[in-house]
């Protein structure tokens, strides 16, 4: 996975300073990133504050263990069908 060069807080602030009416040139300007940049965390956080932004990441996490899980369980459920089926 990627490293990410700003933080979650870097990039809510500069979606803030993007509605609060500065131009994006300016805003990717002083982050130093595209403006294709600042238009992905906008939709992405936009209307967000970072405690939004730091649950949204917990819940992005536990969906992430859960389909895994969901997978290994599906995974053994199958197995377990394929042996009773060869056994009877």
């Amino acid at each position: 996975m990627k490293k990410q060069k700003h933080s979650e807080s870097e990039m809510v602030r500069a979606v803030k300073e993007l509605e609060s009416g500065m131009s994006a040139d300016n805003v990717a300007r002083s982050y130093n990133i595209s403006k294709g940049t600042l238009y992905n965390w906008k939709s992405k956080y936009s209307g967000m504050d970072i405690r939004a932004v730091k649950r949204l990441k917990q819940l992005e996490e536990e969906n992430r263990r859960l389909k895994q899980m969901y997978s290994e369980l599906a995974m053994d459920n199958k197995i377990l069908k394929e042996v009773i089926e060869k056994k009877l």
